[in-house]
C-alpha cells in the first residue's frame, strides 16, 4: 500500500507536536498538601534542605522529605534530617490530613514545643522528634491521636513528668523518652497495657519513686528505666513465663534481693550495675542461651557465680564491685 506524501508529512508533523508536549506524571500530589508544605517551609525560613520544595513541581515524585500515599497521592510522610534549619515545628503540619509519619531528626536549631495541632492527625502512627531542642512537656493530647503506635521523643529537652494518659494509646508499641529531663514518677496507669510487644525507654532522666507493682504484670519485650533516680523492688518485672528479652535497670537506687529471681528464656541483656542489690546470682541465669550483655557490677551481691551457661564468658567487669561475690571470672571463693 502507497503511503501519500500528505499522509507522510502529517504523521511527521504530529510526531514533532508529540515530543514538544511535556510528560505525562503517574503522581500529582494533592494541591492542598501542596499549599500547606510551602508554608511548612517558609515557616522553616526556606531552608536549604527543603530546596526541592518548588511550587512548579510535583511533590509526589520530585520533592525531598516527602512520602505519598499510592492510592491516593496524598502526603504521608514528612521526614527532615541533619539540617541548621531554624525555628519551631510548625502548627501547619496538622494540616496534612494523610500524615502517618512526623519524624524530625538531628536538627539542632529546631526549638519550641510540639504542636497541639497534630491532634488533627487521625492517621499518624509515628511521630519521631530526636536529637533537637525542642521544650516544654511531654504533650498529654498526644492521647488523643489513637492511631499511634510508635513515640519517639528522645534527645530533647523535654521536661516535667510522663502523661499518665499515654497509656490509654490502644496500638502503642514504642514509647522512647530518654536523654530528656523528665521529673516524678513512673505513671501506675502503664501496668493497664494489653499489648503483648511493648517497648518502654525512659532511660536518661530524673525519674524518682519505685516502679508501680502494675508493671510485674505487663509483658514487656523491652524496658529500660537506666540513669534515673528510682528506688525500691524492681524484681516483679521478672518471670520465666514472661517475654522481656531487654531489661537495663543500671544506674539508680534499686534495692531488692536478687537470689530467687526467675528469668524468661528469651532474655538477652541483663544490666543491673550501679544499684544496691543484695543476695546472690539466681542458678538460672545458667540456662539463659541467648545472654549477650550481662552487668551485676557495683551491687551488693555476695556468694559464688554459678558456673555453666554463658556467665564465665563475661569478664570481671561484669562482676566488680560487689560485697563478696567470688568464682570464675573474680577469684575463687575462700
Amino acid at each position: 500500500m502507497e503511503v501519500s506524501p500528505g499522509l507522510s508529512l502529517l504523521c511527521v508533523a504530529l510526531l514533532l507536536f508529540v515530543s514538544t508536549l511535556p510528560p505525562i506524571s503517574l503522581s500529582a500530589c494533592s494541591s492542598h498538601d501542596k499549599e500547606v508544605l510551602l508554608r511548612i517551609k517558609e515557616d522553616l525560613g526556606n531552608p536549604y534542605v527543603l530546596a526541592s520544595w518548588l511550587k512548579d513541581t510535583d511533590c509526589c515524585t520530585d520533592w525531598y522529605a516527602v512520602g505519598c500515599n499510592s492510592t491516593n497521592d496524598r502526603i504521608n510522610l514528612i521526614s527532615i534530617q541533619y539540617s541548621n534549619l531554624s525555628g519551631e515545628i510548625p502548627a501547619a503540619v496538622g494540616d496534612l490530613p494523610y500524615l502517618q509519619t512526623i519524624f524530625f531528626h538531628k536538627l539542632p536549631n529546631l526549638v519550641g514545643t510540639i504542636p497541639e495541632t497534630i491532634t488533627a492527625l487521625k492517621f499518624l502512627q509515628q511521630l519521631r522528634i530526636t536529637w533537637t531542642n525542642i521544650t516544654g512537656t511531654v504533650p498529654d493530647f498526644l492521647s488523643k491521636i489513637k492511631s499511634l503506635n510508635n513515640i519517639n521523643l528522645s534527645f530533647n529537652n523535654l521536661t516535667g513528668s510522663i502523661p499518665s494518659s499515654l497509656s490509654e494509646l490502644p496500638d502503642i508499641r514504642t514509647i522512647d523518652l530518654s536523654r530528656n529531663k523528665l521529673t516524678g514518677s513512673i505513671p501506675e496507669t502503664f501496668g493497664s497495657f494489653e499489648i503483648q510487644d511493648f517497648y518502654i525507654i525512659w532511660s536518661h532522666n530524673q525519674l524518682s519513686g519505685p516502679i508501680p507493682g502494675s508493671l510485674g504484670a505487663q509483658n514487656f519485650t523491652k524496658l529500660d528505666f537506666s540513669r534515673n533516680d528510682l528506688t525500691g523492688d524492681a524484681s516483679f518485672l521478672f518471670g520465666k513465663n514472661k517475654g522481656l528479652q531487654y531489661i537495663d535497670l543500671s544506674r539508680n537506687n534499686f534495692s531488692f534481693d536478687f537470689s530467687d529471681v526467675e528469668f524468661p528464656s528469651e532474655l538477652y541483656n541483663l544490666d543491673l550495675n550501679h544499684n544496691k542489690i543484695y543476695g546472690t546470682l539466681p542458678a538460672g541465669l545458667t540456662e539463659l542461651s541467648n545472654l549477650q550483655n550481662f552487668n551485676v557490677s557495683y551491687n551488693r551481691l555476695c556468694g559464688q557465680i554459678p558456673t555453666g551457661g554463658k556467665l564465665q564468658s563475661f569478664d570481671q567487669y561484669s562482676y566488680f564491685h560487689n560485697k563478696c561475690l567470688c568464682g570464675d571470672p573474680l577469684p575463687a571463693c575462700q
